[in-house]
Parts: structure tokens; C-alpha cells; sequence
């Protein structure tokens, strides 16, 4: 059986919203993908503002910017089918939305970007509301990418996304992953302050130094204490760490270097705190998100971890994989199979999260 469906990601770093197209194909149990088109359709300045300030926005302007933000993303959709010519071959579309409240010890999360008016717009099916379920269950709802990892993505020990937030998954039994710290999006805030949307390459981190003081006091914050399944909201990033840094009094070079070392000191305790099997063999990480890009972050995270091969795979995949497997949760979501793991979230069950919307009359 073959399915054909969209996936729209939109991630904290606020570059842009990410679409694909892929066919996915299931024979018994096993599945198979193939992303067919991609775009990353650039925010403007204003919308990169809109979404950056939704949090501050009283409860009538919130709601309006999340009607406003779904039929700006169904138009885009509209875009993105009538360049690729994809008129009347798309199945269904997921919506992941824009995190802006995450919550999860109130059992409380919201995206933006009302599925109702995508479905209204495109006259496709829609599935969105992908946590919820999860963070009803008293769960994190975070990460959710691992089921396509374990399904989609065979051969490999951990999966590492460096997007505006790190995550880490593990195949182990059970399936372990969760937010190790932000990523890109801090990175990207510094950078800014250089004229930059961001630094390419990790060129910038790299002419600067580390600032031990400072590298202390990130490493030193209570969230990395906590034993997983957790996870981070944007603002941990943005409202705790990002001031953090910049009053430090350190140059933006210096601060950014310091910041990489901090991302990969982390990430390399995440993985020691991980029970997964040892084998004489090498194990694999497969590494995607825009950071996977930074080459100097990259060398920083192999530097704490010889012992594991560090794999950055073709593009496609690199900038792909979240806004494709957001496609195949909302896909299982429709088969009505299970698409949240309890063992990375830490609810009290699997659960078939999304919202379904049905875009024509039937």
C-alpha cells in the first residue's frame, strides 16, 4: 500500500517552514519512504516577529494569530503543490505547527497554526495537534520523532537532531530519547547580533575561544540533572540561556565557541547516561537538523565521542527528516495505529495522537 502525504515542520530556529512530499509504502510490517519534493519557504521579517512574540500576546490576539498563522500555512501548501504540480496527488497533509507553549507538568502544550483553516484552504485532510494526546496521558510529548526513526530508519544505535533544540534517540528496549538542550536557535540569536542569520559552517565558534567560567555555568543549570524522559520548551533557550551568555561580557565569537563546546559537552553526557548494549562493534549516530551542517560543532561532538562513528548523511535527509516523519505520524494517526512512544515521552501508554480534519465534503 502506498500513501502519498505532505508534512510541514516549523522548528524553534525560525528559518523557515519546512515541506515535503513523500510516498511511504508499507509490505506487512516493514516500511519504506521516498521524499519526492522539498522546500524551506523562508519566514518573512514580520512572521519570523509574529511567531517570535506569540508568548507575550493576550489570549484574543494569540488566538488570531493561530487562525491567521493555519491559513498562511495552507496557502503556502497551495504554493508548494502548484510548483511541483501536484494537483490532486496528495493524499494528506500533517501539520506539526509551531510550538509555542510547552508544558508538559501541567499537561499543557499548543502549536500554532490552526489545522482547520489548512483543510479549509487546500481541501486536503489535515492531522495536527501531534503532542497532545501524549501530554494528556501525562506525558512530555516530546520528542515524537522516534517512531519514524525506529520504523523508517533501520541500522543505526542513536539519532541525533540538531535543530533549534537538540534531541537524542537510542534504540534500545525499550526505545529511549529526549531534549538534551537547545541547538540551533541560541546559536542563530548570537550569530544575529553579527549580521548573520546564522553562523555557517560553525566559522564564527571557531575563531573564538572557551570560556571556561561561562561553559561552567551552562553546564551547571538544573534541567541537565534531571533523568530522562524530558524536554525543553524554546524559552529555556531564549529567556534563560541566551541572556546568560550575551551578559557575560564576552565577545560574540567568544560566546559562540564557548556555546558549541557546551552543545557537544552535553550531548556527549546524554549518551552516557543511555543503557544501550555494548558490542565490540563501533556503534552509529546518524546526524540531521540544520546544526549537522556545522562543521565545527560536528568536529566538537566527534571530539567527545571517539568511540562512535558520527554518520551526516545526504542532504535531502539532513533538512528533511523531522518535516518527513511529521508526514508518517500523521499517516500512522490516519491508519489508526500507535505513533507516540510511551518510553520516550514517559506516558502512561503508547497513544495515536493528532486531530483529524477533513478538508472536502464527503
Amino acid at each position: 500500500m502506498v500513501y502519498r502525504v505532505i508534512g510541514l515542520m516549523s522548528g524553534s530556529s525560525l528559518d523557515g517552514l519546512d515541506i515535503v512530499f513523500a510516498e511511504f509504502e508499507v509490505n506487512g510490517q516493514k516500511w519504506t519512504y521516498n521524499v519526492i519534493f522539498s522546500e524551506c519557504y523562508a519566514y518573512s521579517n514580520d512572521w519570523v516577529e509574529k511567531l517570535r512574540t506569540a508568548t507575550t500576546l493576550s489570549a484574543v490576539d494569540y488566538m488570531q494569530l493561530h487562525a491567521d498563522y493555519g491559513h498562511y500555512l495552507g496557502k503556502e501548501v497551495n504554493r508548494f503543490i502548484t510548483d511541483n504540480k501536484l494537483e490532486y496527488q496528495v493524499q494528506m497533509i500533517t501539520s506539526h505547527g509551531h510550538t509555542t507553549f510547552h508544558s508538559p507538568s501541567s499537561k499543557m502544550t499548543h502549536q500554532l497554526g490552526d489545522a482547520a483553516a489548512i483543510a479549509a484552504e487546500t481541501g486536503i485532510n489535515v492531522v495536527s495537534d501531534l503532542r497532545a494526546m501524549d501530554v494528556a496521558l501525562g506525558g512530555q510529548g516530546a520528542p515524537i520523532v522516534p517512531i519514524g526513526e525506529k520504523l523508517l530508519l533501520p541500522g543505526f544505535d542513536y539519532f541525533l537532531n540538531l535543530g533549534g533544540i537538540a534531541n537524542i534517540s537510542a534504540n534500545t528496549t525499550p526505545y529511549t530519547a529526549f531534549d538534551i538542550c537547545p541547538a540551533n536557535r541560541v546559536l542563530n540569536m548570537l550569530s544575529q547580533k553579527l549580521g548573520k542569520e546564522y553562523d555557517e559552517g560553525g566559522s564564527l565558534a571557531k575563531s573564538g575561544v572557551v570560556k571556561n567560567d561561562l561553559l561552567q555555568q551552562l553546564n551547571a543549570l538544573d534541567y541537565y540533572k534531571l533523568p530522562y524522559p524530558k524536554s525543553l520548551a524554546n524559552d529555556f533557550g531564549t529567556h534563560e540561556i541566551y541572556p546568560m551568555i550575551v551578559n557575560s561580557g564576552y565577545t560574540t565569537e567568544d560566546c559562540l565557541c564557548t556555546y558549541a563546546e557546551h552543545i557537544a559537552v552535553q550531548i556527549s553526557k546524554a549518551i552516557s547516561q543511555i543503557n544501550l548494549t555494548t558490542t565490540e562493534e563501533k556503534k552509529k549516530l546518524l546526524t540531521t537538523g540544520g546544526g549537522a551542517f556545522n562543521t565545527y560543532l560536528i568536529q566538537r561532538i566527534q571530539h567527545y565521542l571517539p568511540h562512535i562513528e558520527i554518520i551526516v548523511p545526504e542532504e535531502n535527509l539532513v533538512k528533511n527528516k523531522e518535516a518527513m516523519i511529521m508526514a508518517f505520524i500523521g499517516l500512522l494517526r490516519w491508519r489508526e495505529e500507535n505513533n507516540v512512544l510511551s518510553s520516550v515521552t514517559g506516558s502512561g501508554r503508547d497513544s495515536i495522537g493528532g486531530a483529524v480534519w477533513i478538508g472536502q465534503e464527503w
